[in-house]
């Protein structure tokens, strides 16, 4: 059973969102050369704090295992999930995956961006340009009527055909109440496949795209993905509302409205 939110719902999962795109924005100002991922995710909950938010990432539960950072930092061939670590110091030429998910009064927003430190090849700003470009053809495809396949096929289609691979294994999602609702939103697929969208519906899209082969393993962490190949992967997110007219993107940066919260 998808979710369909009402109008109040709406209204909060509009001030998580925000939230969680400020704390974003905060995050990749701060990313540079000689930071370590461990002082931006100190940086991320702070962040949060400051915005009476807190993070939905930190000891989230995956059976016994619960996350123990809260933001997800991923570096290079590190796909997501990636764990901030004082010993993991950011050097030029790195790519930085952030990947923020905040909970404010019961709802949640969830947001990603791939940045990078200083100055890269021309085949990683490619990687990003184009992981980028899916997001957006994606999200133009979240349109009541639509089905998930037609999301799904459209970040395939665009990533494939500039010669990169969509991971397989992890997906983008609902999201509302909890971080990770139904519909499940895989990046690869059949147009006019999967569920309907409707109206009041709030999906988290995120193409995660490889510059090599789509396999990818977990560490021993049990949490961290990388990529099988060791070449490395981007990844960008957006929470979208589904409305009767154009998709909305839930997660912008903005000062707290008058009177909200």
């Amino acid at each position: 059973m998808i979710p369909v939110k009402t109008e109040a719902e709406i209204a909060r999962m509009r001030e998580a969102c925000r939230i969680a795109a400020n704390v974003l924005a905060g995050l990749r100002a701060a990313v540079r050369e000689g930071v370590t991922t461990y002082e931006l995710d100190q940086l991320g909950r702070d962040l949060m704090m400051e915005e009476g938010a807190t993070s939905a990432c930190y000891n989230y539960r995956v059976g016994s295992r619960r996350f123990p950072a809260y933001t997800c930092i991923s570096v290079n061939d590190e796909v997501v999930h990636g764990i901030g670590s004082p010993r993991r110091v950011l050097r030029n030429g790195d790519l930085v995956s952030l990947d923020v998910a905040v909970s404010y009064q019961g709802f949640i927003g969830d947001n990603a961006c791939t940045v990078p430190v200083g100055e890269i090849d021309p085949r990683a700003e490619k990687l990003l340009r184009v992981t980028e470009e899916a997001l957006q053809i994606g999200i133009d495809q979240a349109r009541s009527g639509n089905r998930v396949g037609d999301i799904s096929n459209a970040v395939q289609r665009h990533v494939e055909r500039n010669g990169f691979s969509v991971v397989r294994e992890f997906v983008g999602h609902g999201v509302g109440r909890s971080m990770h609702e139904e519909p499940q939103i895989p990046n690869f697929g059949r147009r006019g496949s999967g569920p309907r969208l409707k109206p009041g519906m709030t999906l988290a899209i995120e193409p995660m795209v490889n510059m090599g082969s789509a396999a990818v393993r977990v560490l021993d962490d049990g949490w961290t993905v990388v990529t099988r190949d060791h070449q490395p992967s981007a990844h960008f997110e957006h929470t979208v509302l589904i409305t009767a007219n154009e998709p909305e993107i839930l997660t912008i940066p903005a000062p707290r409205a008058v009177g909200a919260g």
